[in-house]
């Protein structure tokens, strides 16, 4: 089996690496080329994000190992009581790969949850699993008995209540965000009051909390589908970037597809003008399936060339002969699912401590790509940007979360950008993102929330129609704004 060769191959798409952790900065950062850099942080208690450039003053840093049950939540309702006493913001995260302080509370109380407690319910296809759990914990309860998560973002260290709390997606298909797989929670509101939510159980506040960013309530555990594992094999083909949404609403239509998404070049003299399209079908042979695999050396050798394309459009040619030609050639062995999910985010570690990966995120629904692509073509070739990636997914429409950004079946483009740490290159990145979204926003597509905070205000009501309505019922749930961050204070709490 040649699992080592799956995505590792075709080079992986990049999402930003680095944990996020409370520490206490006493020195000054170097100066690049005369302009000042923007992780510079305060003196005292910080927390930052996976960006770097988000240090925000807190309060207090706890990290809670606690099972959910009466200990964990005695301690929560204490935070939550002695944080509303002093007027202090509140936050529980795990990872804190958001790239704007999305789960970062200014001065206020910041919780990492960190317990990955897995309970399996073969008979009901479900597990029981604690809110900080990371996926690679997940995978590694579920892989032993045969089974999978139905889904998970793209990598394995995040948080299972963070995944759920930001609404995002993978790229199993033909499946919408990982919220629609969550069966029921628990969670503490602000009040101190313990809840359990479900679609049909308290589904107001399992629909603000789908992708409510931590505003609505504290998430103790979750109950979530999952799927067999399998043995897959893959199909690689590319075409004219034009064709891609015809051929990939076929791959996601075709029964005997369970995993799939795309690429697109990204040398700027021939910008997204090609695609690749992966898809993966189970085998005839299920049996005695190996265990789910980590990051191999590949990944390590992909990485590198990934890194070797900043600034260098021969490299970036390169790489797409390699994604398209050599990886095909050598990665087309048998892998499982669950080896296809487990791969962590820092594989893809820039190393370089004058330049930060940004994400940004887009959702177009399936007639509007050709739209879409001359949009990206005429704004990200005309920024100073460095342009590394784009991953295509699928995203089923999502009708339960208030902050939706899947009314309709879309296709969600992942981009990965290295920026310089600098003023100069922020302005450079907010100017491009802002018309970019407009751009994309004329066609009725949508940005991703938990990026950089670089959307105007009228932008973000006008994309997610609901947000009005979130805030409001957000006031009325917790009239003291206990539960704050950026996101908060910076949009919502204008609406």
């Amino acid at each position: 089996m040649k699992s080592i060769t799956r995505r590792s191959a075709l080079v992986l798409g990049g999402a930003a690496a680095g944990w996020a952790a409370a520490r206490t900065f006493n020195s000054d950062l170097p100066v690049l080329d005369g302009t000042t850099r923007l992780d510079q942080p305060p003196t005292g208690t910080v927390m930052n994000d996976a960006s770097g450039l988000s240090s925000t003053p807190i309060h207090k840093h706890l990290v809670l190992s606690e099972n959910a049950d009466d200990a964990l939540i005695a301690a929560i309702r204490k935070e939550l009581a002695e944080a509303a006493s002093a007027n202090r913001a509140f936050n529980v995260g795990a990872a804190r790969h958001s790239m704007g302080g999305q789960a970062i509370p200014r001065d206020g109380t910041a919780v990492t949850f960190d317990n990955g407690t897995v309970e399996i319910d073969s008979a009901s296809q479900s597990y029981r699993v604690h809110a900080g759990a990371r996926w690679s914990q997940v995978i590694a309860a579920l892989d032993p008995n045969g089974w999978s998560p139905t889904v998970m973002q793209s990598n394995n260290d995040f948080g299972v209540a963070a995944t759920f709390s930001v609404n995002a997606h993978g790229w199993p298909v033909p499946y919408g965000p990982m919220g629609a797989t969550v069966r029921s929670l628990r969670m503490i509101l602000p009040s101190g009051d313990l809840v359990t939510c479900s679609p049909e159980q308290n589904a107001d506040l399992f629909n603000m909390a789908m992708g409510g960013y931590g505003l609505v309530g504290v998430i103790l555990d979750l109950e979530v589908g999952m799927v067999s594992n399998a043995r897959l094999v893959p199909t690689f083909e590319t075409m004219a970037a034009s064709a891609f949404p015809a051929a990939f609403q076929a791959a996601i239509e075709e029964p005997a597809v369970t995993m799939a998404y795309g690429r697109l070049n990204v040398e700027r003299a021939s910008f997204f003008e090609q695609a690749l399209l992966i898809t993966y079908r189970q085998t005839d042979d299920q049996t005695a399936l190996p265990p789910a695999s980590g990051s191999g050396w590949m990944s390590h050798v992909a990485s590198r060339l990934y890194r070797t394309q900043l600034g260098n459009e021969t490299m970036k040619s390169f790489r797409w002969w390699n994604e398209t030609t050599l990886g095909p050639a050598i990665g087309d062995g048998e892998v499982t699912r669950n080896s296809l999910i487990n791969e962590p985010v820092v594989t893809l570690d820039d190393r370089n401590p004058d330049r930060t990966d940004i994400l940004h995120e887009y959702f177009v629904s399936f007639d509007a790509f050709d739209a879409f692509l001359t949009a990206c073509r005429d704004v990200i070739p005309a920024s100073y940007q460095e342009f590394l990636n784009v991953t295509l997914r699928y995203v089923a429409q999502d009708d339960q979360s208030d902050l939706s950004y899947a009314t309709t079946p879309r296709i969600a483009a992942v981009m990965s950008f290295s920026q310089e740490m600098t003023e100069r290159a922020e302005a450079d990145m907010r100017r491009m993102t802002e018309a970019l979204i407009e751009r994309i926003a004329q066609d009725g597509g949508a940005y991703y929330l938990p990026y950089r905070p670089h959307a105007r205000l009228d932008q973000l009501a006008r994309i997610y129609p609901g947000a009005a309505n979130f805030t409001a019922n957000k006031r009325e749930l917790d009239p003291q704004l206990i539960l704050r961050s950026n996101l908060w204070d910076s949009y919502l709490e204008q609406l």
